[in-house]
């Protein structure tokens, strides 16, 4: 057996029997069982063997050796300030952000030899921020902006030109603005520090200032500041009015905004003495057509009119009126009015507590000027009565009425006056019904309250019937007093209320003497100062707010 053969054959023992110990222990190779990324290397003590995973794998070495990912560590803490990490299969590297670039000048590095990312200075590439502009270097980027002369275009300053699609355009002022009585010399340019030039007309003088207007950085001309002045001076101008066209010898006038003419010419002419023969024209203020619209006295529209003094003009007046206690109330009206005055006065049948709308159109100028008003309480229609003398404990009375606007707000009192001595009865507000009044009761009392929308045309009723009437109570009269009915008609709307009192009898008995007392006017009613003509019975009404 030649010496290859045999090495061969011991090796093949030593394989199988390697693993057998004293005493029947298997030994084993630590080394054949590391995995494909570790090694096998001494343990430090020397005792043996032990399997490691290599530099970028972790794992027990043996059955699992996994990739590191080193970046997760975080890329500054591995990589260095703007930077981005790149994990690979047992390593990693780095590259740099946007802006920067390596200290080594290599795409690609791992900073283990001091490599690190450094700005760059991307101002020192030419025209990077396009004509007219000007870079700016930043941390990592830059930024441009216009010179003098020169405005942004498709952004604000300032841009970034690949980013914001920005750029820099050269400042235009365009055609430049005409000036009175001169000519514009032709242009060499209008953009920035172009200059214009302006010279008089024919016919005029350059007096003072200068001729000249520059294109400005803002895109504005500045200037020119020349005056030029006719042979006869300076143009004229009128009060209230514009020049609409002149050149060195005739100017035109007419009225300015928010004015019209009234009369005169509108023509100045340069005289051959060198004296400008001025128009006559007199502008004054347009005023609406209609103006100064207001109410008086509650039904009285007055207005004044604006136009010319022979014009005649048709006015339509309407009105429309409306009652916050009668939803269902309408009031409405029409009225023509022609006339040639200035100031004009139509007196209007308005009915009293009613919320007015007023429209006055003038029919030529097609103009409609709209007031409101509130119409006052007024004092309520007093019923007919007549006025009887009877000798009875239970007076039927009668008494007639029309129906009246203020019905709903009205109400009928009937008061009872014993005729003692000399009887005081204030109508605007009756001792009967002041209830702080307990030191002097009133003589008189209040029989019936009725509401007069629950009131016909005709009614009758009878005194002291013993029923009950809005809440009072109708007692029987005594029948051996004299008494005077009064009936109150109140109207109340309100704070305000206005009442009016009607003597309506006088049951027969002793005679007394009475008074009745309205505000600060009393009125005496008595046996011996009452006068009745024709029967119609005495009348008086007050208002109190």
């Amino acid at each position: 057996m030649d010496e290859g053969n045999r090495r061969m054959i011991v090796g093949f023992l030593l394989v199988g029997f390697s693993g057998f110990l004293a005493g029947g222990q298997t030994l084993l190779d630590v080394c054949s069982t590391c995995h494909a990324n570790a090694k096998c290397q001494d343990k430090p003590n020397g005792s043996g063997k032990v399997c490691n995973c290599e530099l970028g794998f972790l794992g027990n070495g043996i059955t699992f050796c996994q990739d590191k990912d080193e970046c997760q560590i975080g890329t500054t803490k591995i990589c260095g300030q703007h930077t981005t990490c790149h994990n690979t299969y047992g390593s990693y590297y780095c590259t740099c952000l946007a802006g920067y670039r390596p200290s080594n000048n290599m795409a690609v590095f791992i900073p283990n030899d001091g490599t690190h990312c450094q700005d760059i200075d991307e101002c020192k590439t030419t025209g990077l921020c396009g004509e007219g502009g000007q870079c700016r270097n930043v941390e990592g980027s830059f930024d441009c902006s216009c010179q003098l002369g020169y405005q942004v275009h498709n952004g604000s300053e300032p841009f970034h030109p690949q980013r914001d699609g920005a750029s820099c355009k050269v400042v235009d002022c365009g055609q430049p603005a005409a000036v009175e009585d001169t000519t514009l010399l032709p242009l060499q340019g209008t953009t920035y520090s172009s200059v214009a030039t302006y010279v008089c007309n024919e016919g005029f003088v350059w007096r003072r200032g200068d001729n000249s207007s520059v294109c400005s950085a803002d895109g504005l001309w500045r200037g020119p500041t020349l005056v030029c002045e006719a042979k006869c001076g300076p143009i004229p101008f009128l009060a209230n009015s514009e020049v609409v066209w002149h050149n060195r010898s005739v100017v035109i006038h007419r009225c300015g905004a928010g004015y019209h003419s009234w009369r005169g010419t509108s023509m100045s002419l340069c005289g051959s003495s060198g004296v400008w023969q001025e128009a006559t024209l007199k502008c004054i203020e347009i005023n609406p057509p209609i103006s100064h619209l207001v109410i008086h006295n509650g039904n009285c529209l007055q207005w004044k009119a604006e136009k010319y003094e022979e014009d005649t003009e048709t006015y339509r007046v309407t009105y429309t009126g409306s009652r916050d206690f009668q939803r269902s109330f309408r009031d409405r009206g029409k009225h023509f009015l022609t006339s040639k005055a200035d100031r004009l006065k139509l007196c209007l049948k308005l009915l009293p507590v009613t919320n007015y709308s007023v429209s006055v159109t003038a029919a030529s100028a097609r103009f409609t000027a709209t007031t409101a008003t509130n119409t006052s309480l007024t004092e309520p229609p007093a019923p007919v009565v007549y006025y009887t003398e009877l000798e009875t404990p239970f007076p039927t009375l009668r008494l007639q009425r029309s129906p009246d606007t203020l019905d709903p707000l009205s109400l009928y009192q009937i008061f009872v006056l014993p005729v003692e001595g000399i009887t005081m009865f204030d109508c605007s507000f009756p001792a009967s019904l002041d209830a702080q009044n307990k030191l002097n009761p009133a003589a008189e009392y209040i029989t019936a309250q009725l509401h007069v929308q629950s009131v016909g045309t005709e009614m009758n009723f009878t005194v002291g019937d013993g029923r009950l009437y809005g809440g009072f109570y109708n007692a029987p009269l005594e029948s051996s007093r004299t008494y005077y009915i009064i009936l109150r008609a109140v109207s109340q709307w309100k704070t305000a209320s206005k009442s009016c009192c009607v003597l309506w009898a006088k049951i027969e008995g002793t005679s007394y003497v009475l008074r009745a007392s309205s505000l600060s006017v009393v009125v005496f009613i008595g046996g011996a100062i009452l006068v009745v003509l024709g029967g119609y019975s005495f009348t008086w009404c007050v208002k109190r707010s």
